[in-house]
């Protein structure tokens, strides 16, 4: 019984978060040292007290409030998490606190008791065990006669710890004593564990380190740290029990469930790398577009000096050539705001599908003529219509989006000379467009990320391009409900394949 009583005590004293218990009406009957440390009162200057004497003054009306619904339907649970609670201590000040409940009958009387940690400046739980356990054995002599009489009210308060168990163990790391929240949410009894080894619960892949740390233990170093087991995971904070000669005869173990605090860690390492990585797409863009805007401003602006000089009938062909490097400038500039706003509208989902019937080899053609006056110097674009509708349904302005990139692709990524073949027919999902090129290819390595935004191949070297074609080619077809696929090779040209739905 003694030393039961002894346990039940260190238990409580040596909790490194504040420990109140109160009654029915709120009146603090109990509180341990760590109380004292967090809101500046002695422990006499607690007891008797309402517990809204720890709350800011703003809140005392509502906590009232709050605490009288609870005790109709009192339940364990736990506050603060990703909250900002208050408390006050003695001198006014407001602190930051995180707050776990839970309720136990004594002899008939509901007792709530709250387990509080300060947040705001939490000092560690190692140092903390620590000085506790400085001051276990004086507190064992001055306090076991009140053990005896508290020995029902301790059991429950660390049958009822939040989140966690409470254990002792032997010098065999055998269970002397196992209690806590934990234990219940496992479906365990602490009576059930006792005199079983702990190792033994522990899965072998972390068994043995746990069993170096807790022999560490036992030697009289006190150690806190992490372990992961059965997807779970848990601090451990050890200290070793020291009997009246100054020997290490037990080892005292607190577990803390903190899951729920890895998991929101994890989510914002998440975060930030997406964060990350938005702004290397945000510095990739401003470069890129800093470049390709520039490009044929320089060239609008040096051919349009140099037309100015040719006057004469004679300079006439001079004059087109600048004027055609002027067109062809203006038009790398609009496909460039094109794609541009286009994006701007797919990621925020303002894009609408306009469904209406067409003639499909008329915009075949007015694109096939739109794009073959930009082609490079001797290249051929050769059409295959064998579609054998006159009209479809579909989006007329998307499709020609699709194909004026797949088509101006073609011709950037080839040479001079270099034949480009567009073939249209009709398959069993509908309408099929396949553009074919003779062009550098894609490395097989970076196929993988042909579809991402502002992605383009090393060996584009220094072809211009804001690698956003084919990002909004590939959203176009999903919103059409097509799809798009390719096959390249280096040097050998790419083919691209669209399959769009004739609704």
């Amino acid at each position: 019984m003694k030393k039961n009583n002894q346990i039940f005590q260190l238990l409580f004293e040596s909790a490194a978060e504040g420990l109140v218990v109160v009654n029915r009406s709120g009146i603090i009957k109990l509180v341990n040292p760590q109380v004292s440390q967090l809101f500046g009162y002695e422990e006499d200057e607690l007891i008797d007290q309402l517990v809204e004497i720890l709350i800011p003054d703003v809140l005392k009306k509502s906590h009232v409030q709050h605490r009288s619904s609870y005790m109709k339907a009192p339940k364990s649970r736990s506050m603060g998490s990703n909250m900002n609670l208050l408390a006050q201590r003695k001198d006014g000040t407001d602190f930051y606190v995180e707050i776990g409940l839970n309720h136990f009958k004594v002899d008939d009387e509901i007792y709530v008791m709250a387990l509080i940690s300060d947040i705001t400046d939490r000092a560690t739980i190692t140092s903390e065990l620590e000085r506790l356990n400085d001051e276990l054995e004086t507190r064992v002599k001055e306090r076991t006669k009140a053990l005896e009489s508290s020995q029902k009210l301790y059991k429950l308060i660390a049958s009822n710890f939040p989140n966690g168990t409470i254990n002792v163990f032997d010098r065999d790391l055998r269970y002397v004593f196992a209690e806590g929240e934990e234990l219940r949410k496992l479906g365990i009894t602490g009576e059930r564990l006792i005199g079983t080894k702990y190792i033994d619960r522990l899965h072998k892949s972390i068994s043995k380190e746990i069993e170096l740390k807790l022999n560490e233990v036992l030697k009289g170093k006190s150690l806190s740290f992490e372990i992961e087991h059965q997807k779970n995971f848990y601090v451990i904070n050890a200290v070793p029990l020291r009997d009246s000669g100054g020997e290490v005869e037990q080892i005292l173990v607190i577990e803390k469930n903190i899951t729920d605090k890895k998991i929101a860690e994890n989510q914002m390492q998440e975060m930030l790398e997406k964060e990350k990585h938005l702004n290397e797409l945000k510095s990739r863009f401003v470069s890129m577009a800093s470049h390709e805007f520039r490009t044929p401003l320089s060239t609008i602006l040096s051919s349009t000096s140099l037309a100015e000089r040719y006057s004469s009938e004679e300079q006439q062909e001079k004059r087109d050539k600048h004027f055609k490097r002027i067109k062809t400038s203006v038009h790398s500039l609009t496909t460039i705001l094109n794609d541009f706003l286009s994006l701007d509208k797919l990621e925020q989902g303002i894009v609408d599908i306009n469904l209406s019937a067409f003639n499909l080899k008329d915009l075949i053609d007015e694109v096939v003529e739109e794009i073959t006056t930009g082609l490079n110097k001797g290249q051929r674009l050769e059409l295959n219509f064998v579609y054998p509708q006159i009209d479809i349904i579909s989006d007329r302005n998307v499709i020609r989006n699709v194909l004026n990139n797949l088509l101006t692709n073609a011709s950037k990524y080839s040479a001079e000379g270099k034949l480009i073949s567009l073939s249209v027919k009709e398959v069993k999902k509908g309408l099929q467009i396949e553009v074919q090129d003779q062009g550098i290819g894609i490395p097989e390595k970076e196929q993988k990320q042909l579809f991402e935004r502002f992605f383009r191949a090393k060996n584009v070297t220094n072809i211009q391009g804001t690698g956003l074609g084919l990002n909004i080619v590939k959203k176009y077809v999903d919103l059409l409900g097509g799809e798009i696929s390719f096959e390249s090779s280096e040097e050998n040209g790419t083919k691209f394949t669209v399959v769009l739905p004739n609704k």
